[in-house]
């Protein structure tokens, strides 16, 4: 009896030191090698003798290819046991995603504080993986799935928090459920007291390395992940894979994984399962080849979620819209004051026509600079029109967030709302200032807090004191703007959450109201590769427009 015909070698590679070990294929037949190089696209196709990480997702596809192809190799045990685990969990993913799936009796949660069914589905997919990245949609309680996969799994565990948020996440575990928390003080380690809930700072993290890399922690969550974009490159990024190495359980949470570029969803990846996207160059080569650019986010965006490891829900999601208040939009105009911001200078002038004719790095930086000045003027021209609205609107409301951008606009805010008391909540307060404005906000005598626009990102415990929020500012981004509403539109809100656009007829708003609802990023795909396409427009596009405008009106802006 003759031996099958094989078509080349395939051989496992041992771990060497702390890396992960790896699968040698060589010797492949021509017409073999073609075939191979198609379905792995991260192999380069000069390669003779190819190297794979060795992951089971890998193991699988090698599986897969060797009934068509076989090769030479003795690891046959191995390709079956990382069948095994990619079958026995794809299975418990189904079971846990079925839409007849309820999470049972729960225990370990305060009275009236159980977590909803959906937040529960999100834990126990993290606890089966065991890692997830979990990028529900602004306001459908991360943190509260999170704190799900604490109480139902190995403990303590880490929570690595930016550093304005550590006091709210005790807080959290605190209100909903029996587990003891403990936030780290500082970047010199000490002898930590008994908890089920450490609380870091990204700050302080690298500090704590040592500690970290023993494996004290047998759970790790990193809330808004994407601080940890730039990899281990940084410190704190070193001290993130130590982390993730010793414990049983990790998980990522975030609405917005990537900030710019898609190639950003690699280092993140790395923090929640260590090689599903491969090495680097692997990556590169697949998904990025320029290096930055993602060629195709849907087909990624699917892949992470077809692997497991990738779960987000919407407001539209079945399973979520019933727990979630729906949104109310109001676009109202208020008038231009030209008293408080005067005619339009030579400068701006300027600015404006090298926008349009410049050279290159001229274009560039006058881009930047007009797009500053244009937004704080049109901001301080309609401000008093801005709090007028919403002392109107405090007749009626018990407090409002109120969200801007620069500083002038806060002092005028500031000045004609005085007698409600107004509190601020921007990149300039410290932690503990931050702190101070929510709960005078939300248990004091303010009735306006006045939020900077990019500042909010995993603020909670507003929606029980507040359902409105004016943007008497505005963000290039729409995400921007959702994130804010975020803030009130969550799990606990009771009342209709209503967003009031306030924009006036000059300045920079014409331009970014039509901007606002159309501009979509490398984001867009891989976390929501199902959602269609949306039109796209670029900031060169954007700042010309507003060039045209600022010379068409001159003295009219």
């Amino acid at each position: 009896m003759t031996a099958a015909k094989t078509y080349g070698r395939l051989q496992y590679l041992p771990p060497k030191g702390s890396g992960a070990g790896g699968w040698l294929i060589s010797d492949l037949e021509p017409h073999v090698s073609v075939a191979f190089k198609r379905l792995f696209d991260r192999v380069r196709k000069t390669d003779v003798d190819i190297v794979l990480a060795d992951t089971d997702l890998i193991r699988v596809d090698l599986h897969w290819f060797m009934l068509r192809y076989p090769l030479q190799h003795v690891e046959g045990q191995m390709l079956q046991e990382g069948i095994a685990r990619v079958t026995t969990k794809a299975a418990e993913r189904e079971r846990l995603l079925a839409p007849s799936w309820t999470p049972g009796k729960l225990t370990g949660w305060k009275e009236n504080r159980a977590p909803y069914p959906y937040q529960v589905q999100a834990a126990r997919l993290a606890i089966n993986n065991p890692s997830l990245l979990l990028g529900d949609d602004l306001g459908l309680g991360k943190t509260i799935s999170a704190l799900a996969a604490i109480v139902e799994g190995p403990k303590p565990a880490a929570v690595v928090v930016q550093t304005h948020l550590a006091q709210q996440w005790a807080d959290r575990a605190e209100e909903f459920t029996h587990l003891r928390t403990h936030i780290i003080k500082g970047t010199k380690p000490y002898d930590l007291p008994s908890a089920d809930i450490y609380v870091w700072k990204y700050s302080n993290i690298v500090g704590w390395n040592d500690v970290l890399a023993r494996g004290v922690c047998k759970t790790v969550i990193f809330d808004e992940i994407q601080e940890l974009r730039h990899g281990t490159g940084s410190q704190k990024g070193q001290t993130a894979e130590h982390m993730v190495a010793a414990a049983d359980v990790s998980m990522g949470l975030t609405a917005t994984p990537i900030y710019n570029y898609g190639n950003e969803i690699f280092n993140v990846m790395q923090y929640v399962h260590r090689d599903l996207l491969g090495r680097k160059h692997e990556f590169d080569r697949e998904w990025c080849p320029d290096g930055k650019r993602v060629k195709n986010p849907q087909a990624l965006g699917a892949f992470l979620r077809d692997a497991g490891f990738f779960l987000r829900r919407t407001e539209h999601d079945e399973e979520v819209n019933t727990q979630i208040p729906a949104l109310n939009r109001v676009v109202l105009e208020v008038p231009w004051d030209e008293d408080d911001v005067g005619a339009l200078d030579d400068l701006t002038r300027t600015l404006a026509q090298t926008v349009l004719s410049g050279s290159f790095t001229e274009r560039g930086k006058a881009a930047r600079e007009l797009d500053l000045r244009m937004r704080m003027r049109t901001g301080v021209a309609k401000a008093r029109g801005v709090a007028a609205y919403v002392d109107m609107l405090l007749q009626e409301r018990p407090r409002v967030l109120l969200a801007g951008w620069h500083r002038d606009v806060y002092d005028i805010w500031g000045r004609a709302l005085e007698r409600h008391k107004p509190v601020l909540y921007t990149g300039t307060e410290s932690a503990a200032g931050k702190r101070r404005s929510v709960d005078a906000f939300t248990k004091g005598d303010s009735r306006v807090m006045m939020i900077s626009l990019r500042s909010g990102a995993g603020l909670d415990g507003l929606q029980d004191y507040c359902s409105d929020v004016v943007f008497g500012e505005f963000d290039w981004s729409p995400q921007v703007h959702k994130q804010v509403a975020g803030r009130l539109r969550r799990p606990g809100q009771r009342a209709e959450v209503t967003a009031h656009y306030l924009h006036t007829s000059g300045g920079s708003d014409p331009v970014i109201m039509g901007v606002l609802g159309l501009k979509a990023s490398q984001s867009r795909g891989i976390v929501d590769p199902f959602s269609g396409i949306e039109q796209q427009q670029s900031d060169d596009s954007r700042i010309k427009e507003l060039a045209r405008q600022v010379l068409e009106k001159g003295a009219a802006l």
